[in-house]
């Protein structure tokens, strides 16, 4: 399946969550979503990366802006998330999203960290 854009914001359901990631100063990824009225579940992580930069106060350091996920969902689908550290507006903005459906896992020219499944 073609890699197709989506863009939309994803709402975590429930309280499963990665403890072992959050202890490590990522994100927890939730084991379900809500998106478009129904759920997408979290089979397995295939890899992750983080986007980064700089500081906005002009001080040279660089700074995570985005955790990105490729994933593989419970109906067998691939799917790239991520998780904004900076949510627009509101503290109620979301801040997982779903950036596209059908992909290859590992995206050209990203640093990324394959996850044990």
């Amino acid at each position: 399946m073609p890699e197709r854009f989506v863009g939309d914001a994803l709402v975590p359901i429930g309280t499963t969550f990665d403890a072992a990631a959050m202890a490590s100063g990522a994100p927890g990824i939730p084991g379900e979503f809500e998106w478009r009225h129904e759920r997408l579940a979290v089979a397995r992580v295939l890899a992750s990366w983080r986007e980064t930069g700089p500081c906005w106060n002009g001080s040279g350091e660089r700074y995570v802006r985005k955790h990105w996920f490729s994933i593989e969902t419970a109906s067998g689908e691939t799917a790239r998330i991520y998780f904004d550290r900076q949510a627009r507006g509101s503290r109620r903005a979301p801040r997982w999203w779903l950036y596209s459906l059908g992909h290859d896992p590992a995206p050209v020219g990203a640093e990324c960290t394959p996850r044990p499944a």
